[in-house]
């Protein structure tokens, strides 16, 4: 409910720069009293092993990592691949199982990043930064109609489709029936496991991808701030050769040198010997500057 903002004052137009200077905003202490809970039932998950909360845990962290890398960002954000849409929607779905807000929420706000990446607009602009970018811009919360209209203004595409428009007004069902089946069918373990843990990973996975991977690492792209992070890149399937990924923001593959391990890439590129995606994205190997390089210097030669 919003309590600051009167609807009255929202700008006639929205733009996101007009937008900010009159949005109020709050901290949202209810996603802080949850962030609160699910780390503390992630600590309590290591005093309650088994082999089967592990390998629970295990495969929902693949496949809800993997519905924010694969689903949410390279295909719903930036278009860098094609599939039937009832595949783009169990992509979607497994997405709404990090808990990480709705597909339409998520888009709107990766595509302001990229627009506005390092600036005041960013959403967790590093400049701020390493915690804010890292975590403490999650709790920042704008009235409704700041919100509604990122959305309009950064993913009208997905406010077109009833099924994200469903997922965007019940973005956690997907999510609380697996709570409820692990806590059912595996007990308070399994659920802290399954859950809370799982969860945990790949909320600070994710959000390493904003903070470490603006920080820490290598650039081929000097005109970037996003770095390539081999440990980031790892845990989160292949997002942290982040510095790529800005370069070349539409490109299905992010780690495009022979040892940027990007498990997503692979994923996508099997999808496609399997006719599950087409029109996959990626860079002309002309366009590489490792390449152009090697171009340079046989230019030199000759």
């Amino acid at each position: 409910m919003d309590t600051v903002q009167n609807q009255n004052t929202k700008p006639e137009k929205f733009t996101i720069a007009k937008a900010k200077e009159i949005a109020k905003t709050q901290i949202d202490k209810s996603y802080v009293i949850y962030m609160i809970f699910m780390h503390a039932g992630a600590v309590a998950a290591l005093f309650m092993f088994s082999w089967s909360s592990l390998a629970v845990g295990v495969v929902l962290y693949f496949l809800s990592g993997m519905g924010i890398t694969v689903g949410y960002h390279r295909l719903l954000t930036h278009k860098s691949f094609k599939t039937p849409l009832w595949v783009e929607r169990v992509w979607a779905t497994l997405g709404t199982l990090a808990m990480q807000g709705s597909p339409i929420i998520w888009i709107a706000q990766h595509r302001q990043h990229h627009l506005e990446s390092d600036t005041e607009h960013d959403p967790h602009n590093i400049n701020k930064g390493f915690m804010w970018a890292h975590i403490w811009w999650i709790f920042k919360r704008y009235p409704s109609w700041y919100e509604e209209g990122v959305k309009s203004t950064f993913a009208p595409d997905l406010k077109k489709d009833p099924y994200y428009r469903w997922l965007d007004k019940y973005p956690y069902i997907p999510s609380a029936i697996v709570g409820a089946a692990l806590l059912g069918f595996g007990g308070l373990g399994m659920f802290l496991w399954g859950f809370c843990l799982r969860l945990i990973c790949v909320y600070h996975f994710t959000w390493f991808v904003n903070s470490a991977a603006h920080k820490w690492g290598y650039r081929y792209f000097k005109n970037e701030l996003a770095t390539n992070n081999w440990w980031v890149a790892l845990v989160s399937f292949g997002e942290g050769w982040h510095n790529n990924h800005h370069a070349y923001p539409t490109s299905a593959r992010h780690g495009l040198r022979f040892w940027e391990f990007d498990i997503s890439w692979m994923t996508i590129w099997f999808m496609s010997k399997l006719g599950l995606a087409n029109k996959v994205k990626t860079p002309s190997k002309d366009s590489l500057p490792w390449k152009k390089n090697k171009l340079k210097k046989s230019q030199d030669v000759a």
